[in-house]
């Protein structure tokens, strides 16, 4: 009995190890259908992009094409006036091949009326450079009938002009000495400078008296003679302080200053 089941058992199990083997070989050959859909599916999309490349390509050639046309078509030359008359000429007809344009034909003939113009202007200036010639050789004939007289620049040229003499340079001088007992001598309104004239005389013009009051410069105020020893200065004011100074000059320029004292107040 036991046998019998096994028996039974496998028999049963046989028939569902086929089904489940069909199943297999559906689900295989569905797997292969799927396959070649998405492999014709695929195929079909790189032939429509084709399509779609070659189409736009087409479309651009086109146009380039009907630009060219157009520009060709619309292309206008000026023409050359001739004569003073102007006109243009429009290029309508079709485009030649590979964009070229036939240049224009223009005829460069001048007219006679152009030429009788140059030729009455040539004439009028002919007559016109007569006249000129034959007004100024009348001219000159009357020139040279009226007699000339003299005018006054010429009169004013022939006076003598004056002359620089030379001036001789000066000898320097050997011997320079400042003058000696320089000193300030009270008066009413101010102060009496007094001083002694030096041992070298020889060349010596005069003396410079020059004043330098509290942060400022030296000015000479007067300039005496070899034998003037004064100079009277006044007094302006009580601030302040002022300083002297008193200096030989000779005739080469040359210069000797004495001693330089200071006084209170300020002087002119």
């Amino acid at each position: 009995m036991a046998v019998k089941k096994k028996a039974k058992k496998s028999a049963a199990k046989k028939p569902a190890a086929k089904k489940s083997a069909k199943k297999s070989v559906a689900r295989k050959s569905t797997a292969k259908r799927s396959v070649k859909k998405i492999a014709k599916k695929s195929t079909a999309r790189k032939s429509a992009v084709k399509k779609s490349a070659k189409k736009s390509a087409a479309r651009k050639t086109t146009k380039k094409s009907s630009r060219r046309a157009t520009s060709v078509d619309r292309l206008v030359i000026p023409a050359v006036p001739v004569g003073g008359t102007r006109s243009r000429v429009d290029v309508t007809t079709t485009p030649p091949l590979r964009n070229e344009v036939k240049p224009a034909t223009f005829n460069n003939k001048p007219k006679q009326g152009a030429s009788n113009r140059v030729v009455t202007i040539v004439v009028i200036g002919i007559a016109l450079l007569a006249i000129i010639v034959w007004s100024k050789s009348g001219n000159s004939g009357d020139d040279a009938a009226t007699p000339t007289t003299p005018s006054a620049s010429a009169t004013a040229t022939e006076e003598p002009t004056a002359t620089e003499e030379p001036t001789t340079p000066t000898e320097p001088v050997s011997a320079v000495e400042a003058p000696t007992a320089f000193v300030a001598l009270r008066t009413a309104d101010g102060m009496n400078l007094r001083w002694k004239a030096p041992m070298a005389t020889d060349g010596l013009t005069g003396f410079n008296v020059e004043l330098k009051p509290a942060g400022g410069e030296w000015a000479v105020v007067a300039t005496t003679g070899p034998t003037e020893l004064t100079h009277a200065v006044i007094r302006s004011s009580s601030d302040s302080w002022t300083q002297f100074r008193v200096s030989s000059v000779y005739s080469d320029g040359q210069t000797a200053s004495a001693k330089i004292f200071g006084l209170a107040g300020q002087y002119e």
